[in-house]
């Protein structure tokens, strides 16, 4: 069996798992099965230093649909694996969105890859954990909480009435060779009134930007457990 036969076998038992996971769970996702539904807004700062982005490189406010979640699933208080996922309306244009998918990490150079359970909902960074290419640059992107930041509680409850209250905020940055490079502040000022239409399938490798997107390191087995999850759920893909 040569190297491509063994990758599409493993495309294939990812998108089993995914899908069987997510059955199990009674059409919630595979993985992050627990979370709070927010809403907020993405600002862009002025800047003299370009990214090649379109997005990036204007001032500009975007509205944001965010959902906060429990990896594994397990039980407050048990440490997690927690997920912010990001929806950034219209980065692309109009009628156009980024998609992005966070998970508690590190902040150097080797531990921002590495997913860090925690039992505080703003006790650090969310990470992509995998590279990003943006502008033709390779590095990390990541969601860390502003200075002075209350502890939260790493429960969908304690994060959802918090933020009804008083915004969680977070400088998303992207980190390359070591260093972090602020992107945009991120506001999450409320639970959502309602899910968003497509049932929270937040998918980076659908919803992505020519010049803003996740490289192609485990692209196909990361594509086949998204579908597996969508599918196990019966969620509609981002169009």
């Amino acid at each position: 069996m040569d190297s491509l036969d063994r990758l599409d076998r493993l495309d294939r038992l990812a998108f089993r798992a995914a899908r069987a996971a997510a059955r199990r769970r009674g059409n919630r996702p595979a993985l992050h099965p627990r979370g709070a539904a927010l809403t907020g807004h993405l600002v862009v700062p002025g800047r003299r230093d370009r990214w090649d982005v379109p997005w990036l490189d204007v001032p500009g406010s975007y509205a944001v649909t965010a959902r906060w979640s429990r990896g594994a699933g397990l039980p407050h208080p048990l440490p997690d694996g927690l997920g912010l996922a990001v929806r950034v309306q219209d980065a692309g244009g109009p009628g156009r969105f980024l998609d992005l998918l966070l998970t508690t990490g590190g902040r150097g150079r080797w531990t921002r890859h590495v997913p860090l359970p925690r039992t505080s909902a703003t006790a650090g960074p969310y990470s992509t954990l995998l590279p990003y290419a943006v502008g033709g640059r390779q590095g990390v992107v990541a969601a860390f909480p502003a200075p002075g930041t209350r502890r939260i509680p790493a429960d969908p409850g304690a994060v959802g009435a918090v933020t009804a209250g008083r915004p969680m905020v977070f400088q998303l940055c992207f980190g390359a060779a070591g260093s972090w490079r602020p992107l945009a502040r991120l506001t999450l000022h409320g639970e959502a009134s309602r899910p968003s239409p497509d049932g929270d399938a937040f998918d980076p490798y659908l919803a992505l930007l020519p010049d803003f997107h996740p490289v192609d390191r485990l692209r196909s087995l990361r594509i086949a457990a998204y579908a597996g999850s969508r599918a196990g759920r019966h969620a509609r893909p981002a169009s």
